[in-house]
């Protein structure tokens, strides 16, 4: 069958899904039972859709529907918002190569090349599955449950990646690092335990920690990057503060896992204190995934396949995505039409984002072409 890309692109760009995601996934769930698909809801949203033969090799294709804040309206120009430039709606909406909006090209453009291949593929000897979550840029619940539920053979992340084929990504977590002193007067200050006097030496120590505990350069992805975000302390003015937290996010390389990081960094940590105090090292909502850091092997079949399709560089990703959690399941690339920063600056989640129509088609065709080589 055909697939109206620019059609489908402009509706998911006009349809708001920054703050909830029923209209956008009620669009994609409409337009797959107009094409004949049978899309099935789970427990946690998300939209998942199968075709083709389940004993055969199977491939998944996944993105996401939800966006950043706030909502920016839909436009068509033939030339990118410049730097500083906002999208406001009085762009223009003629003919143009650039569609701008929010979503253009995270992710409501990867979702339309991966729906194009979806709908356009007719499976000989295999199937492919279409596993769209809906709370990607906060909680990540969507993918990680998918990523446990829907087994594949390999699977395709939609993100903005220009085109290139990418194999890795650093992990993403956040922690706090909460130091325990003694509250007094601060006229005696010496009877008590500054913990924000203390967070000095926490902080020159969380500066060495790659060097001394680390898991070292990736020969891929690099160094590790830790990155002391917040900090917060003291409840007067007139008392000397008996607890400091420091807030931090870590991009992790492996074989460094979240489960692992907090309890490594604390005892690091401890060292630059006195005895006489203490600290703690928590994730944020630990109780919610975290994208750990991946690295799919260059070699894989479905690497060499989407590459030559595509044409595309194979490379690591600049951010952190729901690919992780396919990752422990089976080879897993990150692709799309779009990018997170051009030479003007940021795209993805800016005022200025875009994607170029040519690209989504191109990403669209590659896909395509992908999927029906391997199933």
């Amino acid at each position: 069958m055909s697939f109206d890309i620019p059609s489908f692109h402009r509706r998911a760009v006009e349809t708001p899904s920054h703050e909830r995601v029923d209209e956008m996934r009620s669009l994609l769930v409409d337009t797959l039972e107009d094409a004949g698909e049978y899309p099935e809801i789970d427990d946690l949203g998300n939209i998942i859709a199968s075709r083709g033969d389940p004993n055969g090799t199977h491939i998944l294709l996944n993105t996401h529907i939800d966006t950043v804040p706030p909502h920016l309206p839909y436009e068509r120009r033939t030339e990118p918002p410049g730097p500083g430039e906002a999208v406001d709606g009085t762009g223009g909406d003629g003919d143009g190569d650039i569609v701008c909006g929010r979503g253009a090209c995270d992710a409501k453009g990867p979702l339309t090349a991966l729906l194009d291949g979806f709908l356009t593929v007719t499976p000989d000897d295999g199937r492919v599955t279409l596993a769209v979550s809906t709370d990607e840029e906060t909680t990540q619940t969507g993918g990680a449950h998918l990523a446990e539920t829907v087994d594949a053979d390999g699977y395709i992340v939609g993100e903005p990646t220009g085109l290139d084929v990418c194999t890795a990504a650093r992990g993403q977590f956040e922690g706090t690092v909460t130091i325990h002193g003694e509250s007094a007067h601060a006229a005696d200050p010496g009877s008590g335990q500054n913990a924000i006097r203390a967070a000095a030496p926490v902080l020159q120590a969380m500066e060495s920690y790659d060097d001394k505990k680390g898991p070292g350069e990736h020969e891929t992805l690099g160094r590790p990057i830790l990155t002391a975000s917040m900090i917060e302390g003291g409840e007067a003015t007139n008392q000397v503060p008996a607890e400091c937290t420091i807030t931090f996010d870590r991009r992790s390389v492996p074989p460094e896992t979240s489960e692992t990081f907090c309890g490594d960094l604390q005892a690091h940590l401890e060292q630059w204190l006195p005895e006489s105090m203490g600290l703690t090292v928590d994730l944020i909502r630990p109780d919610t995934p975290f994208p750990e850091a991946f690295a799919t092997d260059t070699d894989a079949e479905l690497v060499r396949t989407l590459q030559d399709a595509s044409g595309g560089a194979v490379r690591q990703f600049g951010a952190a995505t729901e690919a992780s959690y396919f990752a422990e399941h089976g080879p897993t690339v990150v692709f799309g039409p779009g990018d997170l920063g051009d030479e003007l600056g940021a795209v993805a989640h800016s005022k200025r984002e875009y994607v170029r129509l040519s690209d989504v088609r191109t990403a669209a065709r590659a896909v395509r072409e992908t999927v029906e080589r391997l199933v």
